[in-house]
C-alpha cells in the first residue's frame, strides 16, 4: 500500500482566499520544474479547478503537492502560522472552513518553476530537514507546498485517500466539514431556522411575507405554510423563529412598531400547519393548567402581568400585588404546578428583583431568594442565579430558596449549564469574556484560552463566537473543543440538530461530524 502511494503521489497546499503570510523565504538551494496533475483532484469531495486556481496543486518527481495557504489547510484540518523566528509551523488540529479556492487572474500554464524551500518548516513539532528531504517542501507564488506522500499525507496529518486512472485522486482529512446550504437567495433577508428534517424561511412580496418550509434534501422544493400583510410603516417585516419545550415558533409583528403594534405567536406542527396561539407583547409556557402568558410589565387590564389560558377561558396567576411586575421571560420557568419569576413589584422605581415562586394550583405566592438578582434559571432541583448585591456572583440554592451556596469568585456576565456541567463567563474587557467551567471541588477550568464575544447553548453543546472574522468554536458539554470553525459567522440558526450557520457574506452553512 505504501509504495502504491508513493507511486501516485499527492502534493498539499493548503489554500485560502487570502495565503499565509510567509516567512521571508531565504536564497533557494535549487529550483525545480513543477506540473500541474493531468488527473481529476478532490480535496474532500470538492473537484479542484487547477487550470484557474491561484494557488494549484503540483505534481514534482510523480509526487502531488498541495499548497499550505490558510483555507486549504483549515479545510483540510490543520493549523499553521509563521514567524521570523521559527519560520512556517504546520499543525494537525480541530480546525475547519468551507471550501474557498481563490481564482488566478489568468489560466495556468501546465508547467512552472518552483523553489526547494530554505526556511524552517515545524510539521507536528518536528522540524523539517529539507536539504535530505527525496521530495522536498517547495515554494511556488510564496506559499509552502507539502508533497503527499506516506510520511506527510497519513503519518501526520491523518487524511484517507483513493487514487485510480478514472476517478483520479480524491483525499478525505478526518475532521468536520462545512457544507453550504442551497437555500433561495431572498432567505437571507429574513430569519432561517432548520426543524425535524426542514428549513424554514421567509420571502417578502411587496408587503406580504410568506412562509416556507423545505425538506433538507430537496431546498428548492418549497412549500408555503403561512401569509400575512404587513403595514408598510411597519417597524419591521422580520419573522422570528424559536424553539421552545421542542416545538417550533415563529412570531411577527405586522402594524406599527414593536410597542404599539400586536405580535402574533405561530407554532409550527411536525406536518406543517400552522396555529396562532398568542397575540401581544411578552412569551408563554405550558403548564399542566393550560398556557401561562407573560406580558414582561406590558400590564393585561384584566388579568395582570401573569395570566393562564384554558379552553378559552384566562384567569390572573399570582398575588394581586404583581399586577404590574416586571418579568424577565428568559427566566420564567415552570416546574410541575409551580412557576418561578423573577420580578420587582415596582417597576418603575429601582426596586430590588426577587425570585418568586407561584403554586398555579393554589395560587399562593411566596418570595424564596432574599438577594438582588439579575438572572436565574433552574437544572434538575437546583436554583442557580445571579447575586446583584454581590458583583454578580453566582449562588446555586434548593428549589425552595434554602441551602444557599455561593459558586464563583468572579462577577458572572452569562451562565448556562450542559448535561449537568456549569459553566459561566467574566467580563475581561469590552466584549471580550473568559469562559469558565465550574469545578466544585476545586479551581474553576478556564475552558477556552482566550477570550471569546460571547457564548450560547445549543443542541447540547457550547457555542463560543470568537468575534469579528475569526468564527466560532464549538465545544461538548464537558468544555473540550469539538472544532473551530474560521469563518466569519454573522449567526446561529435556530435549529433543533446539528449546527446552521449564516456566513457573514450571506450564505448558509452546516457542519457535519
Amino acid at each position: 500500500m505504501r509504495k502504491k502511494w508513493v507511486g501516485y503521489v499527492i502534493a498539499i497546499s493548503l489554500c485560502i482566499g487570502l495565503f499565509i503570510p510567509t516567512v521571508q523565504v531565504k536564497a533557494a538551494d535549487s529550483s525545480v520544474k513543477v506540473s500541474l496533475p493531468v488527473f481529476e483532484v478532490k480535496l474532500n469531495g470538492h473537484k479542484i479547478d487547477n487550470l484557474n486556481r491561484e494557488y494549484p496543486l503540483l505534481v514534482y518527481r510523480d509526487i502531488t503537492y498541495i499548497p499550505m495557504t490558510s483555507n486549504d489547510s483549515r479545510l483540510l484540518g490543520l493549523e499553521t502560522t509563521v514567524s521570523q523566528a521559527t519560520g512556517l509551523t504546520i499543525t494537525k488540529s480541530k480546525v475547519t472552513n468551507s471550501y474557498m479556492p481563490t481564482k488566478s487572474k489568468r489560466p495556468n500554464s501546465n508547467s512552472y518553476t518552483a523553489t526547494k524551500t530554505a526556511s524552517t518548516i515545524i510539521v507536528n513539532g518536528k522540524v523539517i530537514n529539507n536539504s535530505t528531504e527525496k521530495y522536498p517542501l517547495l515554494n511556488f507564488r510564496n506559499v509552502t507546498y507539502v508533497p503527499l506522500t506516506w510520511r506527510f499525507a497519513h503519518d501526520e496529518f491523518g487524511w484517507d485517500y483513493k487514487f485510480n486512472a478514472a476517478s483520479g485522486l480524491s483525499i478525505t482529512s478526518d475532521n468536520p466539514q462545512l457544507k453550504v446550504i442551497n437555500l433561495p437567495s431572498y432567505a437571507i433577508k429574513n430569519d432561517v431556522a432548520f426543524f425535524k428534517g426542514y428549513y424554514y424561511f421567509v420571502e417578502t412580496k411587496a408587503t406580504t411575507n410568506h412562509v416556507y418550509r423545505a425538506p433538507v434534501n430537496k431546498p428548492a422544493d418549497n412549500k408555503e405554510v403561512y401569509s400575512y400583510n404587513f403595514s408598510p410603516e411597519t417597524f419591521s417585516n422580520q419573522v422570528y423563529f424559536q424553539i421552545l419545550e421542542n416545538r417550533l415558533w415563529f412570531s411577527y409583528s405586522p402594524s406599527v412598531g414593536l410597542i404599539t403594534g400586536t405580535t402574533f405567536h405561530v407554532n409550527i406542527s411536525a406536518d406543517g400547519k400552522t396555529d396562532v396561539i398568542y397575540q401581544g407583547l411578552g412569551s408563554f409556557r405550558d403548564t399542566p393548567y393550560g398556557t401561562l402568558f407573560i406580558t414582561n410589565g406590558m400590564l393585561n387590564e384584566q388579568y395582570g402581568s401573569l395570566y393562564i389560558k384554558e379552553d378559552n377561558k384566562s384567569r390572573s396567576v399570582g398575588d394581586s400585588s404583581m399586577m404590574f411586575a416586571d418579568h424577565i421571560n428568559n427566566a420564567t420557568t415552570v416546574v410541575g404546578d409551580n412557576v418561578y419569576v423573577l420580578c420587582k413589584m415596582d417597576y418603575l422605581n429601582k426596586t430590588p428583583s426577587f425570585i418568586y415562586r407561584i403554586n398555579l394550583k393554589t395560587n399562593k405566592t411566596e418570595q424564596i431568594v432574599n438577594a438582588n438578582v439579575r438572572d436565574f434559571q433552574i437544572v434538575k432541583d437546583k436554583l442557580y442565579y445571579i447575586n446583584k448585591d454581590e458583583k454578580d456572583t453566582l449562588y446555586s440554592s434548593s428549589l425552595d430558596g434554602t441551602g444557599e451556596t455561593k459558586l464563583s469568585e468572579h462577577a458572572v456576565s452569562w451562565f448556562d449549564s450542559v448535561d449537568g456541567n456549569l459553566f459561566y463567563t467574566t467580563k475581561k474587557k469590552s466584549n471580550q469574556y473568559d469562559l469558565y467551567k465550574f469545578k466544585s471541588n476545586g479551581k474553576d477550568q478556564l475552558v477556552w484560552t482566550s477570550p471569546v464575544a460571547g457564548v450560547q447553548v445549543l443542541n447540547k453543546q457550547l457555542i463560543g463566537q470568537l468575534g469579528g472574522s475569526n468564527g466560532i468554536v464549538i465545544l461538548d458539554s464537558s468544555g473540550n473543543l469539538i472544532v473551530k470553525i474560521v469563518e466569519p459567522i454573522a449567526k446561529i440558526v435556530t435549529s433543533d440538530k446539528g449546527l446552521l450557520l449564516q456566513k457573514s457574506n450571506k450564505s448558509y452553512l452546516t457542519i457535519t461530524p
